[in-house]
């Protein structure tokens, strides 16, 4: 099996925190072919779709170690067809540029693609959840999108309430979040100044203030609709933003009954849009967010619960690459027949 990982760039990897790298560490130990390509090494060449890829070169004897292992990958660059790949992964932070999936449309038929193209472009921002039908916000906060500063402030003003997060709709990692306090009035015209321009294309996104914000958030990573694990993120001292790459912890968590609940809910509308691996940030019973582009977790998860979860993925990919090439098998075979029929 031919794996393909997107990314941002091989250089940016940091070994102890990266659920990609032990997904890509798998694959070797299980003798698939891995390579990694970034987004603006795409190409078309005679209407084919293409990637300038860097495949690792075989290793012997692959490192335990995480860091190790990363230190010893070497590459061939290679020009190579994208339907070449039996799988690719999609492991790039958000906001991804639309061309990107226009490029992968050429070869959704044909290329397992995790996760699904049109899933992809379906839940790129923060607006998927509103996909989500619950109109008494049983599971999704009180959440507004807008590029109207005089809609916002209208918002907040008619609010009962005194607090409420505001952040850009095309954020991630948890950069742009911040908390508004309602008596604040001055401050958050000069921040909708900051987060809105004249052009009319920046949006943000005014959320209720969830109570126990302050003690950090719940990762829960999602796989063919169902949850496999979840940690709590708790903000550093004085921050609000629970993110690990904000500087939050990691400490060891189990679901309660009513937040697998929901997550089996939402699993379902994931499965149906093809959102196969999924991050979900929730506080209580309410979903913040949904990750699809590059949710992390697994480093923190494994280590706090003793598991591999990267195996898990591993599995599934090769599972959706098995169910291909036996669809295409059937699908052969029935125009095969057809033909014979014909004839």
């Amino acid at each position: 099996m031919h794996v393909g990982f997107i990314i941002e760039h091989w250089d940016n990897i940091e070994p102890l925190k990266s659920s990609t790298l032990l997904i890509i560490k798998e694959c070797l130990k299980r003798g698939h072919k891995v390579s990694v390509l970034y987004t603006n090494n795409l190409t078309v060449r005679n209407n084919i779709v293409h990637g300038f890829i860097q495949t690792i070169i075989d290793i012997p004897k692959i490192p335990e170690n995480i860091v190790s292992f990363y230190k010893k990958v070497e590459f061939e660059k290679k020009l190579t067809a994208l339907h070449a790949f039996d799988c690719i992964m999609l492991r790039k932070d958000p906001p991804i540029n639309p061309l990107v999936l226009n490029f992968l449309d050429a070869i959704k038929d044909e290329t397992v693609i995790i996760n699904d193209v049109d899933g992809i472009r379906k839940a790129n921002n923060k607006l998927y959840t509103t996909t989500f039908h619950d109109p008494n916000n049983t599971f999704l906060p009180v959440t507004h999108v807008s590029g109207s500063k005089k809609y916002i402030n209208k918002i907040i003003e008619e609010s009962p309430d005194e607090k409420f997060i505001l952040k850009p709709l095309d954020g991630s990692g948890g950069r742009g979040v911040i908390v508004l306090e309602k008596n604040a009035k001055s401050n958050i015209n000069s921040l909708l100044d900051f987060y809105i321009d004249k052009s009319g294309d920046k949006y943000v996104i005014l959320q209720e203030y969830i109570k126990g914000a302050e003690n950090g958030d719940v990762r829960v990573l999602m796989l063919n609709g169902k949850f496999i694990g979840a940690y709590n993120r708790k903000p550093a001292d004085g921050e609000i933003r629970a993110n690990i790459q904000a500087g939050g912890s990691a400490h060891k968590y189990e679901l309660t009954d009513s937040q697998k609940k929901v997550c089996r809910k939402v699993g379902t509308s994931l499965l149906a849009d093809g959102l196969f691996f999924v991050g979900l940030d929730m506080i209580g019973d309410k979903i913040l967010e949904v990750n699809v582009l590059n949710p992390g977790g697994i480093t923190n998860i494994n280590k706090l619960n003793k598991l591999k979860l990267h195996q898990n993925v591993v599995d599934f990919l090769e599972e959706k690459v098995d169910e291909k090439i036996e669809k295409r098998a059937e699908l052969e075979y029935l125009l095969k027949r057809l033909n014979e029929l014909r004839e």
